[in-house]
């Protein structure tokens, strides 16, 4: 495997172009403002003009050990010893998510299939339903992974790139075949508050009631002062679930509050009966928790090279972390070195299993990484 990587900021590209047609799969993160922009897409395609460019909008790209905002990140591979094959799904209003998920594993050929790489659109979506039906289909458990699109702090519109200019409402999948060596984890770090409560009323992901009673009305009594300013702050204040026998409990963030309804909208499911405890941050344990993630997905290829590394972390961290966000992207580099590309983005979710031998999942308020390699280290 064989990478470039350029950085557009200031209307021009930093970087070296050595791959031009041989590139076959170009990664592009960036702000919506640029990742728009049709002039951007056509320089791109013409340095790597047999490449698929894949891409989406996000709310801050990483590149090596920065985070930025107002850039694209531009990665181009040359597969030497696998190969890949790529798909665009659209989604209409009122889609079925979960039998679009299905559709997505049916449409992939089973042989030889390694691991599956998707970026979704990040709002008119639920990335639950999604994952559950790509769940559902994936017979031969092949990992997958992948985030939903951004928006910076907007939270208006986000952009999908599959080979063409960026559209909204779409789904973009990378197939990966042959001799690569992929590996993931999916970590938070952050800390639970206040006493385990049960959702009395939920559909899909709007929660109604907690405990009985008007599930806004109970959160703001939990975030005080801060619930003035609903919903920004909400970012700052994700949900624990735990469903019913499970020790496991995932992250859910809240996208919207309807004042007129006292519901919460999340950007996953939240399932009746689940317990549920609001969270909080701790810079400390955040940075903890990528560092966990690299650790575990580095441990999954031990003595294979990863030539890549992709970082997707949530928008709560980065809006948490605030100056110190380079540091959670700084332990991936510190554990990997110089020989491991690392580009990604800031999300409004990320989908991977929590760690090796579990079920892929939409997350919110991790730091997800996918590592891809072709070579083995030898001695």
């Amino acid at each position: 495997m064989k990478i470039d990587q350029l950085i557009y900021a200031n209307n021009k590209f930093k970087g070296e172009v050595t791959l031009g047609d041989k590139a076959q799969w170009i990664l592009v993160f960036g702000s919506k403002q640029l990742i728009c922009q049709s002039e951007i897409f056509d320089q791109i395609k013409c340095l790597y003009p047999n490449g698929y460019i894949m891409g989406c909008s996000s709310a801050g790209e990483i590149q090596g050990c920065n985070v930025a905002d107002d850039t694209l990140i531009v990665t181009a591979v040359f597969l030497e010893k696998s190969s890949v094959v790529f798909s665009r799904f659209e989604l209409e209003n009122n889609s079925n998510y979960h039998i679009t998920g299905k559709k997505i594993m049916d449409s992939l050929s089973a042989e030889e299939l390694k691991h599956v790489f998707i970026l979704c659109e990040g709002l008119n979506i639920n990335g639950s339903k999604l994952v559950e039906g790509m769940r559902e289909n994936n017979q031969f458990n092949i990992p997958i992974t992948g985030g939903l699109s951004g928006d910076g702090s907007e939270f208006k519109a986000t952009y999908v790139l599959a080979n063409d200019y960026a559209r909204s409402n779409q789904i973009v999948v990378a197939a990966f075949y042959g001799d690569i060596n992929t590996s993931y984890a999916s970590m938070g770090g952050w800390d639970t508050f206040g006493v385990e409560r049960i959702v009395t009323k939920a559909r899909n992901n709007v929660l109604y009631e907690i405990d009985g009673k008007p599930a806004l009305d109970l959160y703001k009594e939990y975030l005080g002062e801060k619930a003035n300013e609903l919903p920004a702050s909400a970012l700052l204040f994700p949900l624990s679930i735990r469903e019913r026998k499970s020790a496991h409990s995932y992250v859910r963030t809240i996208l919207a509050v309807d004042e007129e309804k006292k519901t919460l909208t999340f950007a996953g499911d939240i399932p009746v009966g689940a317990y549920c405890r609001l969270m909080k941050a701790n810079t400390d344990n955040l940075i903890d928790g990528s560092r966990h993630a690299i650790e575990l997905s580095r441990d999954m290829i031990s003595g294979q090279r990863a030539d890549l590394a992709i970082l997707i972390s949530c928008i709560g961290r980065k809006l948490v972390l605030k100056q110190m966000v380079d540091e959670e992207v700084g332990v991936v580099k510190e554990l990997m070195g110089n020989d491991t590309i690392i580009s990604g983005f800031y999300s409004y979710g990320e989908i991977s299993p929590y760690k090796k031998d579990t079920t892929c999942e939409l997350h919110n308020q991790t730091m997800t990484i996918t590592l891809i390699g072709e070579e083995c280290c030898h001695g």
